[in-house]
């Protein structure tokens, strides 16, 4: 039977990639292609299929990567040979984002097609400058407004008089036509001390609110050089951004923050980053591979019933240690009396997720501790798996070796150089895009430099955070300075730590500004 296309228009949202709705990640994930849009954020791609045709048709100013024209031609065509289409769109596909002209084109050629509302800039932008569009003492009426119209036409398609009448007014696209729009509205009657806003990047982490009057907001456009894509706010609810003013004021809003770990594993800590405001770059420098010989984990779970105690190291060896004993045919009934032992808090859910109980997490998260977590025990005779990668410190086996156990040590995995291109992250550097990079093992340090070059000299202004003492002593071998610690080596506590010291950096630029 011949696969019948579909096409789905989706709002992606404003710009914050948590903006986009559950239903519309739920049509990207079944979409065989994903047609997206110039202000479409790349973290909502990674929604998509691995597998799925990513097709860029951006528009940004006068440049057109592709036309409207083409675009309506491009899903109608996709959607015909058999595929499901995901369309991107910017914040709300009906509102002013042309996702009307598509709907029209599919339903002509007989295209199925499902239209997915959209968070609109017109409404997430203001209030991510702390600006509420209404409010019961200040207006109780507001107008969404293209400000895209051309003033050299003669004659405006607009009702200024109403508009000036109206409490709050958002302009679209309007920068380009600030002093057509201030004007047309100060000789509408339109006070002009009314209160203005200019928010550019809205929802982003390179967010810039520029505030002002109606009379003088197009001149401090132009003394900043504000460009697109910015929303034009008119009235007198911009007064309440000195109380409302929440996303610009986060620990880290608007630093570039370079993540190096796995693809895999980075979402935790890119979450946490952009909920302090960060820009998270993705550079990641090491790729989480199978061991290439599985024969000494095999033989250790032949004989899973001879051990007391398995010592996992990461949430890497959990993940591997389990899927190969399910591939062997095997679950979690063979650990039936062997008790598990966890370097930290993170690798303890990993293990628990999986409905298995731990019996030993240490104090200290890294292989010193967990030695010194079995201080006391008697480990005499006692057989300890120790499943991990393929390159680690001997500290575990040596200590517990000491304390008279036997520890095999079984690879379960192993890290491999990432092909990530460094053209992208060393322009970054260049324009003094990125303030701090993170480092999260030795063999994020090693690979980073592999990848990014080993003569690299890391810019004096951007900081480096690392997880624990391991790490740092590799990143000082490296030859880099490391500025930021933590006191629990936790992703967590990663990211609060790089909040404390940016937050202490802003406190001496001011001290010294006074």
């Amino acid at each position: 039977m011949e696969k019948k296309g579909k096409v789905y228009i989706i709002g992606a949202g404003p710009g914050d990639p948590g903006l986009i709705t559950l239903r519309g990640v739920e049509c990207l994930t079944e979409a065989d292609v994903v047609v997206y849009d110039y202000l479409v954020a790349p973290e909502i791609l990674r929604h998509a299929r691995k597998d799925a045709r990513l097709i860029y048709a951006g528009k940004q100013g006068g440049s057109h990567t592709l036309s409207q024209r083409q675009i309506n031609e491009l899903l109608v065509a996709e959607a015909q040979r058999g595929a499901i289409v995901a369309r991107l769109k910017g914040g709300d596909p009906f509102i002013f984002g042309r996702g009307g002209e598509e709907a029209e084109t599919l339903h002509a050629n007989g295209i199925p097609f499902e239209v997915v509302p959209g968070i609109s800039s017109a409404a997430a932008v203001p209030a991510y400058a702390g600006i509420p569009l209404t409010h019961r003492n200040h207006t109780v009426s507001v107008a969404f407004v293209t400000g895209h119209e051309d003033p050299t036409k003669g004659k405006s398609d607009l009702d200024w008089p109403t508009l000036a009448g109206i409490g709050t007014l958002v302009f679209l696209m309007g920068v380009k036509n600030l002093p057509f729009i201030a004007e047309n509205l100060i000789r509408a009657g339109k006070d002009p001390q009314t209160p203005a806003a200019l928010i550019r990047w809205g929802t982003t982490p390179q967010q810039e609110t520029l505030t002002g009057r109606l009379k003088d907001i197009a001149e401090k456009a132009e003394q900043k050089r504000f460009a697109p894509p910015s929303i034009l706010v008119v009235g007198g609810v911009v007064a309440l951004r000195d109380v409302m003013n929440w996303f610009e004021t986060k620990p880290l809003f608007g630093k570039g923050i370079v993540i190096t770990r796995p693809e895999k594993q980075a979402e935790g800590l890119a979450r946490l980053l952009w909920a302090q405001g960060a820009r998270v770059i993705h550079f990641p420098v090491i790729e989480i591979a199978p061991p290439a010989d599985w024969k000494p984990l095999d033989d250790a779970l032949e004989r899973l019933q001879g051990y007391r105690w398995i010592i996992f190291t990461s949430a890497n060896g959990v993940d591997f240690f389990f899927r190969r004993l399910r591939e062997r045919r095997k679950d979690i009934r063979e650990l039936k009396g062997i008790k598990i032992a966890t370097i930290g808090p993170a690798t303890e859910a990993a293990v628990e997720k999986l409905g298995i109980g731990v019996d030993l997490v240490p104090e200290d998260y890294i292989s010193e501790g967990v030695v010194r977590a079995f201080a006391g025990q008697d480990l005499r005779g006692c057989r300890i798996l120790l499943p991990r990668a393929v390159e680690a410190r001997d500290v575990i086996p040596k200590g517990l070796g000491k304390m008279g156990a036997n520890v095999d040590v079984v690879s379960a995995y192993r890290t491999v150089k990432a092909g990530t291109d460094p053209s992208l992250l060393l322009t970054l550097f260049k324009d003094g895009a990125v303030d701090a990079i993170t480092f999260t093992s030795p063999s994020t340090v090693v690979n980073f430099f592999k990848i990014i070059g080993e003569d690299f000299k890391l810019p004096s202004a951007v900081k480096v955070a690392t997880i624990g003492p391991v790490t740092e002593a590799a990143a000082r071998r490296a030859g880099l300075e490391v500025h930021i610690h933590q006191d629990k080596y936790t992703i967590e506590k990663l990211v609060e730590a790089i909040g404390a010291y940016f937050g202490r950096e802003a406190i001496a630029i001011g001290a010294n500004n006074c």
